[in-house]
């Protein structure tokens, strides 16, 4: 997705930032925010209990999360969010379709895949976020949610914003794309965030995500257990299934995650975007 590079060091100091910022959340002044009642004072509870939600989500439609990644999840029983694109789907439609079938969420992540264009891989092909308005982009995202609903059966609820960006266009004439996605889908989902979200204030349309992409499944605990404030959610984010590698989470620390996660004793629900976001829409007092 990214071209760049994260060693086992730096996704080290990485945990350790987000745990020192949660440590220290609460010494930053104040007093120019508005007191947030709901998020306060809980008047709901996750299912069976749990302290805090948890979605694996996925990206691409890489072939490895079918050959690889599908196959762990479906041993334990766990439901994904698979963010797909048309062209990659096409090459293992069969296999997709099984996927929709069982359960798993199909997601849109766009067909183009466009970033920002200061991506040099995109630079070579002349494109980037910055040359295209607002109705090229729900043009293309249209196109993809039509090939996911005629190929594998199921509409698209969830959205994630390629390479985590939100925009459209250069300078003053830069525009959000989050309004688009709120009236396109009931979530949507960035990446390389820093924090989880508060069950009882996040945007749902951008919600955070967080990597774990060339991490331990140790490194990945430290990073839960940083993030873990009352009643949050956490949305990781990978990309390849298979061994440790700058974009691909190792199918070990995948199986140890989710056999982590799933065990009642530590207090998490582990289910899809949707049903989460969807259990939420239910349950939360709006925020203010």
């Amino acid at each position: 997705m990214i071209k760049m590079f994260i060693n086992g060091a730096a996704i080290s100091l990485l945990a350790m930032a987000i745990s020192s910022c949660a440590n220290n959340v609460e010494a930053e002044p104040k007093t120019h925010l508005k007191q947030d009642t709901p998020s306060v004072s809980r008047v709901w509870q996750y299912p069976h209990g749990a302290r805090n939600a948890v979605s694996i989500t996925f990206d691409d439609a890489r072939a490895s999360q079918l050959d690889i990644g599908v196959p762990v999840l479906d041993k334990h029983n766990v439901k994904a969010t698979f963010y797909v694109m048309p062209g990659p789907v096409a090459q293992r439609l069969a296999q997709w379709q099984a996927v929709a079938l069982n359960g798993h969420e199909i997601g849109n992540h766009t067909a183009s895949h466009l970033c920002t264009g200061n991506f040099q891989w995109l630079r070579q092909q002349n494109q980037g976020l910055e040359q295209v308005d607002l109705q090229w982009l729900r043009d293309d995202i249209t196109k993809t949610n039509n090939y996911i609903e005629n190929n594998l059966g199921v509409t698209p609820r969830s959205f994630a914003y390629p390479c985590g960006n939100t925009f459209v266009g250069r300078g003053i004439e830069v525009k959000s794309y989050v309004p688009l996605i709120a009236d396109m889908f009931s979530t949507g989902r960035t990446w390389l965030d820093e924090t989880a979200n508060d069950a009882n204030y996040t945007d749902f349309s951008q919600l955070t995500g967080i990597r774990i992409d060339g991490m331990t499944f140790a490194q990945i605990k430290v990073t839960l257990d940083a993030l873990r404030f009352s009643n949050s959610w956490i949305i990781l984010a990978g990309h390849e299934v298979g061994e440790k590698g700058i974009y691909t989470i190792d199918a070990e620390a995948l199986n140890a995650l989710i056999k982590y996660l799933k065990d009642p004793a530590n207090g998490y629900w582990l289910d899809t975007v949707d049903n989460i976001a969807t259990f939420l829409k239910n349950n939360r007092t709006e925020p203010n």
